[in-house]
């Protein structure tokens, strides 16, 4: 019923929330998860999968929210938690902070909340052990030296 030809993106969308649905709970889910109506509820998608969350402009989700991707054009109240993209389309309102790998947002999106950015680089481990220690510049006394020049004179310089 569904294809990649649906969807504004191009993701593949399993499942629809209708504009006249409401759902109270928690909703859990892996593929194309596309909200018309309401969810009053925190929403997941499995881990390790790369299910894709579209919130359209006339749909809310009232609850935490922690999926790979995300597409807001709707109404978000919650901390959402994204370990891939997130994209803030113009008519996205979202009041919760955000926890981002990588953002767009439109012209017109709203956040009342903290942006997070979520670092992919790992940090090297400081070895066992050892100890950090301060290392101070300090100047050299300069020793006059000398050369000669390509005429045989000799020159000193500091």
């Amino acid at each position: 019923m569904f294809n990649e030809e649906n969807s504004p993106d191009g993701t593949k969308i399993d499942t629809v929330i209708g504009a006249q649905t409401e759902i109270t709970g928690d909703v859990r889910f892996k593929g194309g998860l596309h909200v018309d109506g309401t969810i009053k509820g925190n929403v997941v998608a499995d881990d390790g999968s790369s299910s894709v969350l579209t919130v359209s402009e006339n749909g809310v989700v009232e609850g935490e929210v922690k999926v790979p991707f995300l597409v807001i054009d709707g109404t978000v109240h919650g901390d959402v938690h994204i370990s891939e993209r997130i994209e803030l389309a113009s008519q996205a309102r979202v009041k919760g902070n955000v926890h981002y790998k990588l953002i767009e947002m439109a012209v017109g999106a709203q956040l009342n909340g903290k942006l997070l950015h979520k670092d992919g680089a790992k940090k090297p481990p400081r070895a066992a052990g050892k100890k950090l220690e301060t290392v101070r510049s300090e100047p050299t006394e300069s020793k006059p030296t000398e050369s000669k020049s390509s005429e045989g004179t000799r020159i000193k310089s500091a």
